[in-house]
């Protein structure tokens, strides 16, 4: 599970490394639709970024998962639903969550209080 920091960090070659790898590898790389939303500013210039998202399911947000992103950002005390949605959907799948922003991921993660917690690695 990628949230926006991935998206922005695609220039760095240790990212696209990884994420090559994790295709190669059938590895099921998903990017709730609200992560597209908040990196994707211009299609001319984001070529690039189109090809990442090319090897991604990107996953649209349903409601159950919309009621759930609030509810934690209720109980975290943030206003960022994007990173809430990463984290509701990341506990969803047991997915590993890719992160440019650790601290704000793991304050989610804390929030939600779910055994296992989902893995979180930072770009």
């Amino acid at each position: 599970m990628y949230d926006a920091g991935v998206m922005i960090a695609i220039d760095d070659r240790r990212v696209w490394a990884r994420h090559s790898l994790a295709l190669e590898d059938g590895r099921d790389i998903h990017v709730p639709a609200l992560v597209v939303s908040q990196a994707w500013r211009d299609s001319r210039r984001q070529v690039r970024l189109g090809k990442f998202l090319a090897g991604c399911h990107v996953v649209p947000v349903g409601l159950g998962t919309a009621k759930i992103a609030g509810i934690l950002c209720g109980k975290a005390g943030t206003s960022d639903i994007v990173d809430a949605t990463v984290v509701a959907m990341a506990a969803s799948l047991g997915a590993i969550i890719w992160t440019s922003d650790p601290d704000d991921i793991r304050s989610l993660i804390e929030a939600q209080d779910i055994k296992p917690a989902p893995v979180l690695r930072t770009v």
